[in-house]
């Protein structure tokens, strides 16, 4: 389960920080202008938890890594809440925008998951944060509205529209996750998929009865021969997108 959420702190403050919102307009800001942009912050920060993973990013380590005092950190960015909703919204700005591979709204929407994907692999820990409650900063807002114009013309009303958006970015964010797991038990055991169960192939072979699981037997071996392994994140993303894609076609049909 994911252990960070967006939306997380004071609401006031959070808008104004990810709108950037001057000292003038934020009640009882006054003092000499800042030295630190908010594009520095959330710079160091996104690069500490593409390192160290999100639970890295504290205000004392941010503030370390800038130079500065915890405390004068706290008066660029009100806490650790704040302060991952200004992450993320920086990495919502900056998303690849990239042109479909062909007309049509599957093509369109194929470049969005294929977006969201490299955001993913480009920074991790975002599929770690639940956004239920996401910051509702200009990053998001641009990112909303590029992902909703894939689904143009499909003649959905707007509700499915959203919907549609939403079934799409959560299978995304879930074969973000496992291509997480995949990497991490690959770095912590230093052996690829293909090597780990090439290892363990002789006590699997005393302990499994293929005789009593002969289905399993039969699919985890063609399985394990085509993807090297028990798991393919390619393929299980080129799979679970047609599948996806097929799932819309359907709904946009109906209507």
């Amino acid at each position: 389960m994911a252990t960070d959420r967006s939306s997380a702190g004071d609401p006031a403050r959070t808008l104004a920080l990810l709108w950037g919102l001057t000292a003038e307009e934020k009640p009882g800001r006054r003092g000499p202008r800042q030295a630190r942009s908010t594009g520095e912050i959330a710079a160091v920060a996104i690069a500490l938890a593409d390192a160290e993973g999100v639970d890295a990013v504290t205000m004392r380590r941010v503030a370390q890594e800038l130079g500065l005092s915890p405390m004068a950190l706290y008066t660029y960015v009100p806490g650790k809440a704040e302060l991952l909703d200004l992450m993320l919204d920086t990495v919502y700005a900056t998303m690849p925008r990239s042109t479909p591979a062909g007309e049509g709204w599957r093509a369109r929407v194929t470049a969005v998951a294929d977006d969201n994907r490299e955001l993913h692999r480009a920074h991790p820990w975002v599929a770690a944060v639940s956004t239920s409650r996401p910051p509702l900063g200009p990053g998001l807002m641009a990112k909303y509205e590029y992902e909703l114009r894939a689904f143009e013309g499909t003649g959905l009303p707007d509700v499915d529209l959203d919907a549609a958006l939403t079934h799409l970015l959560g299978f995304v964010q879930t074969c973000a996750r496992m291509a997480a797991d995949e990497r991490a038990a690959r770095q912590d055991s230093a052996m690829t998929d293909e090597q780990w169960w090439a290892a363990n192939a002789d006590l699997l072979a005393r302990v499994f009865d293929a005789e009593r699981y002969p289905v399993a037997a039969r699919v985890g071996a063609a399985a394990g021969e085509a993807h090297g392994g028990a798991y393919s994140p390619d393929h299980a993303y080129a799979f679970g997108l047609a599948r996806v894609l097929d799932g819309l076609a359907a709904l946009v049909a109906e209507r």
